[in-house]
């Protein structure tokens, strides 16, 4: 779908969705419901997150078979936080920002009990640091994708 939009259009995009602690794709969803002026219900917010988890998940994937460790560590990030924002929504909750994410994650390890949530957690944001920075080796970036599947995983089970 993104492929159909100019150089332009597409950088205004990334802008404004990284302005917003949002992906793309959230972002589309959010001025379509607006130009429509219609609004998602928990239903559909809580299956755009689960859809997007799934398709970062897999699009990481395939970076990691491409040789691509920069884009697979973005990728596992946000299927990562889709999956959080998935979990807080099906909790009447909305997260908008990396800081919101993190007060929810430490609220959630306190919750279950569960500090493996924490440290899964610390490693997905680790590969978001490593999308900038580009600092871990491919072995380190295969093992923490791996986590991040685990993670997913997890909060799947509390959903």
């Amino acid at each position: 779908m993104f492929e159909l939009l100019t150089k332009r259009l597409l950088d205004k995009l990334r802008e404004e969705a990284l302005r917003r602690d949002a992906s793309i794709e959230e972002l589309v969803v959010e001025i379509l419901s607006k130009a429509l002026n219609t609004s998602l219900d928990l239903s559909e917010k809580l299956g755009l997150h689960l859809k997007l988890s799934e398709k970062f998940l897999k699009e990481a994937e395939e970076f990691l078979i491409k040789g691509d460790y920069v884009q697979a560590s973005e990728k596992s990030w946000g299927a990562a936080v889709q999956m959080i924002k998935a979990l807080a929504t099906k909790e009447g909750k909305e997260l908008k920002s990396h800081s919101s994410l993190w007060i929810y994650m430490n609220d959630l390890v306190k919750r279950t009990q569960d500090s493996e949530l924490r440290r899964l957690w610390w490693t997905a944001n680790l590969l978001h640091q490593n999308f900038y920075e580009n600092f871990m080796t491919s072995e380190d970036v295969i093992l923490a994708v791996e986590d991040v599947k685990k993670f997913i995983e997890k909060l799947k089970k509390l959903m």
